[in-house]
């Protein structure tokens, strides 16, 4: 389809992101909050990547899941938050059809893969709780591994179907998305043609990556949760439950406002509701992610501490030479 120039300037197959037009009043506080959030996401998440990289004691397949979801959030929010910040700044809403169906496959892509990391760190949990003896020769590094890269697989070999199949619907009308991101929901509003078998093939592919890699989460917190329950010590409980309390929060975070924004109707009330909590699990889950691990895990606190202390001895060291070789060529007369 030949694109044409419409008069403001935008081509005949641009949508508009409505979503960041609603508090106009707002716009420069509203950028300013989200390069704050986008720079605190990256800086958390980059940061713990690399204290499971440099710390030994982080060698585990618990925290190599962990650095695999840190890695998944840096991807998942440049996906979106980049171009808000550009549309806050320049004042420019528009994105092409190409643009956009490459926004939806990769916050797509990267929604599905996070659901099937949830999962498999359910499962190392399950392990390391319910069958601790077996937990060594089950969660080896090659299943851990084999893991982590089909979760990857997984989200971007099963968005691309979707996408192909979104792609090929026609657009009608003003091409107008009232949200402010490419989402499948609001795209699939501004289809003029039939959407019926594309319901039912988006149902079956909601089901592998969304339902099934949240029931099989749910079906091992339960495992834990009775096994934990029959621990006869208050002490043994509460350690085993602070091995899983930090990814259970992030779970029900990420679970939470990702089931309400799907399954919030979208009628005209409740549209404002659905963009709130559109935004706490596209922007705000990132964020409080590394949050929740550095400060509810002892082992990455301990390895926060430990790379600050070396950084600074490091800097000490630098500062002392630098000091040394100045007296030096004083007393040496070259200064």
């Amino acid at each position: 389809m030949e694109e044409r120039e419409n008069d403001n300037g935008t081509s005949s197959m641009d949508f508009v992101l409505l979503g960041i037009h609603d508090v106009p009043t707002l716009q420069n506080l509203l950028f300013l909050l989200l390069l704050m959030i986008y720079s605190v996401t990256m800086v958390g998440n980059i940061l713990i990547v690399v204290l499971v990289v440099a710390d030994q004691h982080l060698h585990t397949p618990m925290y190599f899941f962990l650095g695999n979801l840190s890695s998944l959030e840096t991807c998942y929010s440049s996906t979106i938050l980049p171009r808000l910040l550009a549309a806050f700044l320049h004042g420019h809403s528009s994105i092409s059809a190409h643009g956009c169906m490459a926004q939806f496959y990769f916050f797509a892509s990267f929604a599905t893969t996070e659901c099937c990391l949830l999962a498999a760190m359910s499962y190392d949990r399950y392990l390391a709780i319910c069958q601790p003896l077996l937990y060594a020769s089950r969660m080896t590094w090659k299943v851990s591994l084999h893991l982590a890269a089909a979760s990857w697989l997984w989200g971007s070999l099963l968005l691309v179907v979707v996408t192909v199949f979104l792609s090929q619907l026609q657009f009608c009308g003003p091409k107008s998305i009232d949200h402010f991101f490419c989402d499948f929901t609001p795209l699939l509003e501004l289809a003029c043609s039939d959407t019926r078998v594309f319901m039912l093939i988006e149902f079956i592919f909601a089901f592998l990556d969304l339902i099934f890699p949240f029931l099989f989460t749910l079906a091992s917190y339960m495992c834990i949760i009775a096994a934990i329950l029959r621990i006869p010590c208050s002490t043994g409980r509460q350690k085993a439950f602070s091995t899983c309390s930090s990814h259970l929060t992030v779970v029900s975070v990420f679970y939470g406002t990702l089931f309400v924004v799907y399954m919030l109707p979208r009628t005209a009330l409740l549209r404002q509701l659905n963009k709130v909590f559109s935004f706490f699990y596209t922007v705000l889950t990132p964020l409080v992610n590394p949050l929740i691990y550095s400060l509810r895990n002892r082992e990455v606190r301990e390895a926060l501490r430990k790379m600050l202390r070396k950084a600074m001895a490091c800097t000490h060291s630098y500062l002392g030479d630098r000091g040394k070789r100045h007296f030096w060529f004083l007393r040496r007369g070259k200064l």
